[in-house]
C-alpha cells in the first residue's frame, strides 16, 4: 500500500499518468541523445542539426513542457561542450517541443498525413524563432554549414531576412522531418504507459518500415537540395 501511495504521488507530480521516476530517467537520456546528434552533425558539417530527436520523443509521449525542458537542457549542455552559440537557440528547441507536444494532444500524431504536417509545422515554427536569433544575435551567420546556403541566397540578391529564413526553413524542414520519423521509431520501442500526451499512431500497423523510410527519404532529398542550391 505504501509503494502504491508513493507511485501515485510521483505520478501526480508529473501532472499526468507517468511516474516521476520515468520522467527522471527519460529526460536526461533524451537530452543526451540531442547533444550527441547535434555534436555529430556539427563535426561532420552536415546541413542539418539532429539536436531535437529526443525533444520530439519526450514532447510527444509525456508532454510538451517536459519536451521543452529537454530542449533547454540540450542547448545549455551543448553550450558548455561546443561553445555558447547554441545557448540562444534553446528557444527554438522549446518551440519545437511545444508544437510536437500540443500537436500530439490535438491528434496530429495519430495519422500519417497529419504527422507529416506536424513535422513541417515544427520546422516552420522553429525557423520563425531561429531567424531573428541568427540575425540579431549573430549578424546573419553562426558557423553552421547552412551559412553557405544563406550566403548563396544573399549573393543572388536576396535581403538578409529573406535569405536567413529561406535557408533555415529548407534545412529545418529536412531536419524536423528526419527527427520526427526517427522519434516515431524510438517511441514504438517505449512502454505504452509512457505515451500519455495524446494518441500516437502505431507505425507497425501501417507498415513501420514504409513510414520511417518515406520520412527519411523526404528528409534526405531536402537535405541534398539544400546542399546544392
Amino acid at each position: 500500500m505504501k509503494d502504491q501511495d508513493t507511485s501515485q504521488r510521483l505520478s501526480s507530480a508529473t501532472g499526468g499518468g507517468v511516474p516521476l521516476t520515468y520522467v527522471i530517467a527519460l529526460v536526461p537520456v533524451a537530452s543526451v541523445l540531442n547533444v550527441i546528434g547535434g555534436t555529430v552533425a556539427s563535426a561532420l558539417k552536415l546541413p542539418i542539426f539532429l539536436d531535437m530527436i529526443g525533444t520530439a520523443v519526450v514532447a510527444m509521449t509525456i508532454g510538451p513542457w517536459w519536451g521543452a525542458l529537454v530542449g533547454v537542457i540540450t542547448n545549455v549542455t551543448s553550450g558548455f561542450i561546443t561553445g555558447p552559440v547554441s545557448i540562444p537557440f534553446a528557444a527554438c528547441n522549446v518551440v519545437g517541443a511545444l508544437i510536437w507536444g500540443y500537436g500530439t494532444k490535438w491528434g496530429w500524431a495519430n495519422d500519417k498525413l497529419k504527422f507529416f504536417g506536424l513535422s513541417v509545422a515544427s520546422a516552420v515554427g522553429v525557423s520563425l524563432m531561429a531567424a531573428p536569433i541568427v540575425i540579431f544575435v549573430f549578424g546573419g551567420a553562426t558557423g553552421h554549414a547552412s551559412d553557405v546556403l544563406t550566403a548563396g541566397l544573399l549573393a543572388a540578391g536576396g535581403d538578409m531576412w529573406t535569405s536567413v529564413f529561406s535557408s533555415n526553413i529548407i534545412v529545418s524542414s529536412a531536419d524536423k522531418i528526419l527527427s520526427s520519423f526517427l522519434a516515431l521509431a524510438i517511441i514504438g520501442a517505449l512502454p505504452t504507459n509512457l505515451q500519455v500526451t495524446g494518441p500516437i499512431m502505431k507505425a507497425e500497423n501501417m507498415g513501420k518500415a514504409v513510414l520511417i523510410t518515406a520520412g527519411t527519404v523526404v528528409g534526405v532529398i531536402l537535405t541534398v537540395v539544400s546542399m546544392n542550391l
